[in-house]
């Protein structure tokens, strides 16, 4: 984890999967793209557990394998592991956050309740 970073944190942020997964085979592309998101996130966040929200995943995959959306808004959110043996203090939960255009999104530190 870097410094200065706080424990509990949520920030929505946009990826361009277009420019990702570039010439990528395309009966690949879709789980490429999941793998994109997953090393995103590890590096926005700076942990090594990333789960990947089922919504997410549905939106990924929702024009099949290899038509992936060109963009696509994530909210990721560090937050302390609850699991009992784990290794890591720190999981990264992605999940997709809808929207009807992309101009004018940018990154967004989102409040906690």
């Amino acid at each position: 984890m870097r410094k200065g970073k706080s424990d509990a944190q949520t920030i929505e942020y946009t990826v361009n999967l277009h420019k990702k997964c570039h010439r990528r085979t395309f009966k690949k592309k879709a789980p490429w793209a999941v793998k994109v998101i997953k090393k995103f996130a590890q590096d926005r966040m700076g942990t090594k557990v990333v789960k990947i929200d089922a919504g997410l995943n549905k939106a990924i995959w929702a024009k099949g394998v290899r038509n992936i959306p060109r963009r696509i808004r994530i909210r990721i959110e560090r937050k302390r592991n609850e699991e009992e043996d784990a290794k890591e203090k720190l999981i990264s939960y992605v999940s997709h956050v809808p929207c009807a255009s992309f101009k004018g999104m940018v990154t967004a530190r989102v409040e906690q309740d």
